[in-house]
């Protein structure tokens, strides 16, 4: 979901998304919006075919087609909403009229990942007894949300399958994500109340069409409010916002450069939708050339060049475009830039020592303790003498030892802090933080003498 699109990183002023559980009424009431009406009507309609072809071909495989051909439909306009939820989009009637997410695929891969997920939760049950296939099966539902979300947001069935994007995943949303999976849960049991009470209570003329509709009902409800989660963690997630759509609600009027500077956007914006990378790359160079303090200009360029196969470029301008975010305290965005340089270039490193430090401390404070210790590898070295190196070397052995578990390693950090700065507030944290294991490392004393 990489895309060139508005600046909403500049919307520090604004208050963030409401939590999901109070928007319900947003999700419950989107299938009921005149475009998906019409649409679930269609669908629902469509069911009806399996009578006519079952004339054709056998009546039990005209309706595996039409089941098949439903659940595609309803899938691939279920992820439509969730892709344009994240981005924002919350009314039909505002949906652009071409996507820059392709979608296509989803259904099919989601498929794939469905059933990788239940055949190790069976093997696990043949190999380890039901009590522990029990306890797989409950672990394929509650990561259910994250999957989704993983598969939207990187297009890929494997990433979706991979346990560290989907914790990660999980801890973006935080505690809020039981909640989440709570109320899909209660979604789904609906659904099967609803299909129940349709071929319990209603003729066989309408059950089949109204079946339907509960389906595509409850289907898109739940994939609204997936897209909602995403929307309400956009910047931990790496998503832009479309412009029009639930963040612009009571945004203060632009002023004449901010509309410039959209109107820029929506340009490159076509031009990447198009196609023609070169074009968009040519406007946001000569965009951000011409004003070169405009942190829209920057990132607009630096999103281009994502896109683009100029490595070369983009490093360069990665390490000015951090430098020009940290001091404005955007420490957020400067590290997602860094990563994003350094998955073109693992040997990619800021270029100041207060930018480095200040990306470092941020993945730390983030949990992410082996990228602070990847930033701050041989910061000594690259800045020797530099007065933050005391503070580095603390952190450096804070992500060792509260981090990662191995107080020991921090131990040579400890021994050039007393040798270098021995009368540093950082010596004396480290000591008192590796306080345990220097007793431990400690030789033993001399033997008592042996009285007589």
């Amino acid at each position: 979901m990489s895309t060139v699109s508005r600046d909403d990183d500049d919307d520090d002023s604004l208050p963030a998304p409401p939590p999901f559980w109070h928007r319900l009424n947003t999700f419950f009431g989107f299938p009921l919006q005149m475009r998906p009406l019409f649409y679930a009507a269609v669908l629902a309609a469509s069911s009806l075919l399996v009578f006519p072809l079952g004339r054709v071909i056998s009546l039990p495989l005209a309706g595996v087609v039409v089941v098949v051909g439903l659940l595609l439909a309803i899938s691939r306009y279920g992820f439509k909403v969730m892709a344009l939820g994240a981005r924002g989009m919350f009314l039909s009637a505002d949906y652009p009229h071409r996507m820059e997410e392709d979608v296509t695929a989803l259904p099919w891969k989601l498929f794939f990942v469905l059933l990788a997920q239940g055949f190790v939760a069976a093997l696990v049950q043949r190999m380890f007894g039901e009590a522990l296939g029990l306890v797989a099966t409950g672990v394929v539902s509650l990561v259910m949300p994250a999957t989704m979300i993983v598969l939207l947001l990187s297009g890929s069935g494997f990433a979706a399958l991979n346990p560290a994007r989907l914790w990660d995943t999980m801890a973006v949303v935080g505690w809020p994500y039981l909640l989440l999976f709570f109320f899909l849960y209660l979604l789904n049991g609906g659904m099967g109340v609803g299909a129940a009470f349709v071929l319990t209570k209603i003729g066989n003329t309408v059950a089949l069409p109204l079946l339907t509709f509960v389906v595509v009902y409850f289907s898109w409800v739940m994939f609204s409010l997936l897209g909602y989660v995403i929307y309400q963690h956009h910047r931990a997630f790496g998503v832009d916002l479309l412009p029009g759509g639930d963040a612009d609600a009571g945004r203060p009027q632009l002023t004449p450069e901010q509309q410039m500077e959209r109107e820029a956007d929506k340009e490159v914006s076509r031009l990447v939708a198009a196609g023609d990378i070169t074009a968009a790359l040519a406007a946001a160079y000569e965009a951000q050339r011409t004003d070169p303090h405009s942190l829209p200009a920057q990132r607009r360029y630096h999103r281009v060049l994502l896109l683009s196969d100029k490595t070369p470029t983009l490093l360069d301008h990665g390490r000015r475009f951090i430098e020009q975010l940290v001091p404005q305290g955007q420490t957020s965005e400067a590290l997602r830039v860094y990563q994003a340089c350094r998955g073109k270039d693992e040997a990619f490193m800021p270029e100041g020592s207060a930018s480095t430090f200040a990306l470092a401390r941020h993945a730390w404070q983030g949990g992410d303790a082996k990228e602070a210790l990847r930033l701050v590898n041989g910061f000594d070295r690259r800045f020797k003498g530099d007065a933050l190196v005391p503070q580095v070397y603390e952190l450096a052995a804070r992500a060792l030892a509260q981090g990662l578990g191995r107080p020991k390693m921090a131990l040579p950090i400890l021994q050039q802090l007393e040798r270098k700065y021995p009368d540093s507030e950082q010596t004396r944290e480290v000591q008192w933080l590796l306080r345990d294991v220097v007793v431990s490392a400690a030789p033993p004393g001399p033997a008592a003498p042996s009285q007589a």
